[in-house]
């Protein structure tokens, strides 16, 4: 078939106007100016090779991929002697502040060395982040600037450390090729702390917690390592995984959800395997292009046309509706209730506390008001929930609340301990 110039251009811009929705797809989005965040890379973990890249040298915003260069330079420390598993880091006031995802631990509390590492893999806690900069670098602020030194040690050039955690700063930026060299250069450097990343589940004050990382438990020969989420950035994530005696490692940037770019990076890591098999390599990664990956120079210039579309209008947020019966109403500039939203790729609000058992629902029904009165704010968006079970004649009325995400349930049952009331956390799986 032949095309004449006109409709050759045209059946370009369609071909490229299809590919952009299909990573928009893909991604979770069919919004181009949510699409222009996206980039990807991976690379053979032995020797470096670029097997796949788009915009691996854009800019963005690490959030809480931040949290491996915290420990590596927390495992440069232990390697050192300065630290062992068991030794225990003392919590700030300026860590204990850190908005969530975090484990709620309160100023003069200590943390091990073990619990802090598995926090922040897993939970990827903010608060222990911190714990760790301050043990570290003596404050968060020069322990920042340690790790941009390491960064640049590692070849990373493009990426600067504001803070430990990946908490919101606009002058912490990294790129997908440069978080790519970290995880290699940890795998490398610290391989008997790198086991520690493919931990599913640690319990800390005997209540488990669970990974944030749900790619590493579905994908074939993952074994870490992180997530992250900011607006910002979108969902982020550095995967590893091994097949016999291959490692391969890929990093997303700019996923719309969780789930979307878990199997983004999925299809990525295949790829990626059978590269490695056929022996291809990328040569230039700026300029790949794969059938189902656009030009993200388009994807650029999309975002821009509807940024520049877009009205300039600002709308005032509609104040949320307090779902809970006989709670009291959330208290104005409460500085107690921060844990509304979270950073991290938080759990969803399906956490409950347990504030007793009883043999009759009345009772139970007032022990939960009671504490949900206590916690204020905290509740603004739970719901009573008397538990029944057990068989007739010994039936167990359980007080719970619900609706929390891990944070605010960790949050309720501190405030309740400290009121002198008992409270047990019940996660989604209990």
């Amino acid at each position: 078939m032949h095309l004449n110039r006109t409709g050759f251009i045209k059946a370009l811009r369609l071909a490229l106007i299809g590919t952009t929705i299909g990573l928009a797809t893909l991604l979770g989005s069919t919004n181009p100016a949510e699409a222009g965040r996206y980039a990807s890379i991976v690379i053979d973990a032995d020797n470096g090779a670029v097997l796949h890249a788009a915009s691996p040298d854009a800019r963005s915003y690490p959030a809480s991929l931040t949290k491996v260069m915290t420990l590596f330079l927390l495992f440069d420390e232990m390697d050192k002697g300065r630290f062992r598993l068991d030794s225990m880091l003392p919590v700030s006031a300026h860590a204990a502040a850190q908005a969530p995802s975090k484990l709620a631990l309160d100023p003069g509390d200590r943390i091990s060395v073990r619990d802090a590492v598995l926090a922040l893999v897993t939970k990827s806690a903010n608060d222990v982040a911190v714990v760790v900069a301050e043990a570290v670098g003596g404050s968060e602020a020069n322990f920042a600037q340690m790790m941009t030194r390491k960064a640049r040690a590692l070849g990373m050039r493009s990426t600067t450390y504001r803070n430990a955690s990946g908490l919101p700063d606009t002058g912490q930026v990294s790129t997908v090729r440069d978080q790519a060299l970290l995880a290699r250069a940890l795998i490398e450097h610290h391989p008997g702390y790198y086991r520690y990343f493919s931990t599913r589940q640690f319990v800390y004050e005997g209540q488990p917690i669970n990974t944030h990382n749900r790619l590493m438990l579905n994908y074939p020969g993952a074994d870490g390592i992180k997530t992250g989420y900011i607006h910002a950035s979108g969902f982020n994530l550095i995967a590893s995984a091994k097949r016999g005696d291959k490692r391969i490692i890929g990093v997303v940037f700019g996923g719309t959800t969780g789930a979307s770019r878990d199997k983004h990076m999925a299809q990525l890591l295949d790829k990626g395997f059978a590269r490695v098999k056929k022996g291809e390599t990328v040569e230039m990664a700026e300029a790949e292009a794969s059938d189902d990956l656009p030009n993200i120079d388009e994807l650029v210039a999309a975002a821009q046309v509807a940024k520049a579309k877009a009205p300039n209008k600002v709308t005032k947020a509609k104040p949320q509706k307090v779902a809970m019966r006989g709670a009291a109403k959330p208290a104005a500039n409460n500085d107690d209730d921060d844990d509304d939203e979270a950073v991290g790729d938080a759990d969803p609000p399906t956490w409950s506390i347990q504030v007793g058992a009883f043999n009759e629902y009345r009772p139970a029904h007032k022990a939960a008001t009671d504490a949900a009165k206590k916690l204020g704010g905290l509740v603004a968006k739970g719901s009573i929930d008397i538990d029944k079970t057990g068989a007739k004649k010994k039936l167990v009325y359980r007080a719970r609340i619900s609706g929390f995400n891990e944070d605010q349930a960790r949050a309720a049952c501190k405030r309740l301990e400290r009121a002198g009331k008992a409270c047990k956390l019940v996660n989604p799986n209990s």
